[in-house]
């Protein structure tokens, strides 16, 4: 078998960084969305047409290059983090690759994600292996810490070689509507991360309305965001199609007034190989296959790797292998 699928080692074309724009609270009032229509349009994900065979299996193969493999518990250890890396430097196993035909590409994750204190750890365990470390900053994942306080942890994580900063916002400034303290606090992250890139995470779970999910979107674009992401993963209610959709429509608005192309990142609960397919296709069909890139899409998961390797196996074997001949850490 052989499959023909884009890893992260080819050449992509050059990406625009976003530069930010000054605060327009015209452009923020006018946003508005109609819950009932987006649930309409996210039933149809999946259900009118599905990939499948060869196909299903190359888009699996793209989807490893999208994660930022993650690890967030109270009780990581640097062994559990190394442990980790060594997945994200060999994220399916060598028989595997070999029967599909891939034994020659490096398909790899887009990102380890870990806390600030496993940062060193992280970049020294993926040294040459080009996978870059992001660090969730800013008092994940409540972001109530003095500003001062999430700065200095900004600078901290890109001092000890993160290249990707996930910082959170404070709920409460959309809550209450106060998009230039928003704006104003986005920014300044965005500054202290200097050359490292910047996925402001929403907390969408927590923000009670997609009216108020797209006009935080749009504020923290306008601050610098690289990416705009759903949830930190420790909310009630993290990514699902609905939100996504949302926000969606809001980098597509944002790229059509502003040439920008910001990235995307659903997290927390996408667990399986159908999940990552689900938001595949609504990526290719609301923004087109071009998001499909690391650059632009990422899934925040800790266990999709599992399931996506067990699928490759069952498309070459017919049968589903036991968790543990896929272990992650």
């Amino acid at each position: 078998m052989s499959l023909k699928v884009v890893d992260n080692t080819t050449t992509e074309p050059v990406h625009k960084r976003n530069p930010g724009y000054p605060l327009d609270l015209d452009w923020v009032e006018r946003v508005r969305m109609n819950r009932s229509a987006l649930e309409r349009r996210a039933g149809t994900i999946g259900a009118r047409r599905t990939v499948k065979k060869d196909y299903q299996l190359a888009w699996l193969l793209k989807a490893i290059t999208m994660i930022d493999l993650t690890t967030l518990n109270a009780d990581d250890t640097d062994g559990r983090v190394e442990r980790l890396c060594a997945k994200a430097r060999n994220p399916i196993r060598r028989d595997i690759l070999e029967q599909l035909g891939m034994g020659n590409r490096r398909i790899l994750p887009g990102a380890v994600c870990v806390y600030h204190t496993f940062v060193h750890t992280a970049v020294k365990a993926l040294e040459g292996s080009g996978i870059p470390v992001a660090a969730v900053s800013t008092a994940f994942p409540h972001g109530l810490a003095p500003v001062e306080t999430k700065i200095a942890e900004i600078e901290a994580s890109v001092k000890d070689g993160a290249k990707e900063i996930d910082i959170v916002i404070e709920r409460g400034m959309v809550l209450r509507g106060d998009w230039q303290a928003l704006y104003d606090q986005v920014k300044a992250f965005r500054k202290a991360c200097g050359e490292a890139h910047i996925k402001t995470i929403l907390g969408t779970g927590e923000l009670a309305t997609q009216t108020n999910i797209a006009k935080a979107s749009l504020v923290c674009m306008l601050a610098g965001a690289d990416f705009i992401k759903t949830s930190t993963g420790k909310e009630k209610v993290n990514a699902n199609l609905v939100t996504s959709l949302t926000m969606i429509r809001m980098i597509r608005w944002f790229a059509e007034e502003t040439g920008i192309e910001i990235g995307y990142k659903p997290a927390g609960g996408i667990a399986t190989a159908g999940d990552a397919l689900k938001y595949m296709a609504l990526m290719k069909e609301e923004l087109g296959a071009h998001w499909l890139q690391p650059h632009l899409f990422r899934f925040g998961a800790s266990s999709l790797l599992t399931d996506i390797e067990r699928q490759l196996e069952h498309g070459l074997t017919g049968h589903y292998a036991a968790d543990y001949r896929q272990p992650m850490v």
